[in-house]
């Protein structure tokens, strides 16, 4: 009996070498066209569609067991990318690093849809265009980018938006400023003992307070992305009941009209418009503009300097794109662009202390979008100076980067990291630290 099992599967392991063998010889030429279609054309055929699609076609899904662990990997596929939706003209550059992780580590397709479907799998000429048009379009063969040295601002309306930032006069009750939850001189976001921000009143938020600092680099605003720029961002504070009181823009620049020097000053930086709602969170938004960190040891490394990062370093950087993490957190700041589900893995609500109660902050983009397929997902923060900004995550629950880490590893990745590799990582990150005459 023994032999005649060992017979059928070897026999079965022959014919599914044969049948991979035949798929590999008889695969379809890369067609002759731009490279956007070409990929598409790689992605086709790799049936990269199949699961990373809003409506996904599962080899063998009506199988008792088989189809249960496929429909599951779908499940997560999406919820890591759809790629159905993005891989078009004008692509993304959340999309493009992600091609360029399933191009780079051959994790893409994974065994078990191989097994089903034998044969796929990117040969080196589809690896070499692939990551051909990932680097044409991002100009670099590197996930992230050097944060330039300055940009475009008007430098008066900036210094008045300073002085804006810090004034308390933007609170109902004089008690409150931007300045009050975005610390500059500790990494532009709130103390590391605030889980979440106090407001007026001694009112809590319901979410933690990114950092202010490289903010004009992101696509949008806000963990729910409800601000789509800067000068939007400043609005939602200052007419927030619980941040900065129950008022409006308008009762705010009513106030500030009783300085007259502060008119002035708006009638000639804004000529014809003079202090207005739309002036007012302008300059704000002309001064956060100004807040930017370049010259971090990463960006010299990024600039040829091969000595700025230690051994262990480079390991945490290699580890950090090899796991992944450079697929979401990527770009000029690592992160900003995107908004991604917590969970892909796990129950993240369900597993967190029971002294963080679920909010509608929790809902993510759908509190904005209002559309049930947004639930869970945030905006993914952006890594520059991260060692300065705990706690972290969108509710404030992990106090250090090492618990921030191990976490991301189980609920977006699925894994155990080691403590050796979050060691490495959380090096590499501390790299990413830059200037800016606010930092101490």
């Amino acid at each position: 009996m023994k032999k005649v099992l060992k017979i059928a599967v070897c026999l079965l392991m022959i014919a599914a070498a044969g049948i991979a063998v035949y798929r590999f010889a008889f695969r379809k030429s890369i067609p002759d066209a731009p490279a956007s279609e070409q990929v598409r054309a790689i992605l086709e055929q790799n049936g990269c569609f199949v699961c990373h699609s809003q409506t996904p076609e599962i080899p063998l899904s009506k199988m008792p067991f088989i189809g249960k662990m496929m429909n599951k990997d779908a499940y997560h596929a999406l919820r890591f990318t759809d790629l159905d939706s993005k891989v078009v003209e004008g692509i993304d550059e959340v999309t493009l690093s992600m091609l360029d992780h399933a191009a780079s580590y051959g994790q893409m397709p994974p065994l078990k849809y191989r097994m089903v479907h034998w044969g796929t799998g990117f040969t080196k000429k589809e690896k070499s265009v692939i990551l051909g048009y990932v680097k044409e379009i991002r100009g670099s063969a590197e996930p992230i980018r050097v944060i330039p040295a300055s940009v475009e601002h008007d430098p008066a309306k900036a210094e008045l938006g300073e002085r804006l930032f810090n004034d308390t006069r933007l609170s109902l009750d004089g008690t409150i400023s931007c300045a009050t939850c975005h610390v500059l001189e500790n990494g532009g976001a709130d103390h590391a003992d605030e889980r979440v921000s106090e407001g007026i009143n001694g009112l809590q938020g319901g979410v933690n307070a990114p950092t202010v600092y490289n903010a004009v680099f992101h696509h949008r605003q806000f963990w729910n992305g409800r601000a789509a720029d800067l000068r939007e961002q400043a609005e939602g504070p200052a007419t927030n009941p619980v941040e900065m009181g129950d008022q409006t823009l308008e009762q705010i620049v009513a106030r500030l009209s009783e300085d007259k020097s502060l008119v002035k000053e708006f009638e000639q930086l804004y000529p014809g418009e003079g202090l207005t709602p739309m002036t007012l969170t302008s300059a704000i938004a002309e001064f956060e503009t100004t807040l930017i960190t370049p010259h971090s040891r990463f960006d010299s490394y990024l600039s040829g300097d091969s000595q700025a990062l230690s051994e262990e370093e480079l390991r945490g950087y290699e580890l950090f794109k090899e796991n992944a993490c450079a697929s979401c957190h990527t770009g000029v700041v690592l992160g900003g662009q995107s908004f991604e589900y917590l969970p892909v893995y796990g129950d993240y609500f369900a597993d967190r202390t029971e002294e963080i109660e679920y909010n509608s902050d929790d809902d993510g983009l759908k509190g904005f979008s209002g559309r049930e397929e947004d639930l869970h997902k945030f905006k993914v923060p952006a890594l520059r100076n991260v060692e300065l900004t705990a706690p972290y995550f969108h509710d404030g629950s992990f106090q250090t980067l090492e618990e921030a880490v191990a976490a991301m590893g189980k609920y977006e990745l699925g894994k155990n990291l080691s403590d050796s590799d979050i060691a490495s990582m959380v090096a590499f990150m501390k790299t990413l630290t830059g200037k800016n005459s606010h930092l101490k």
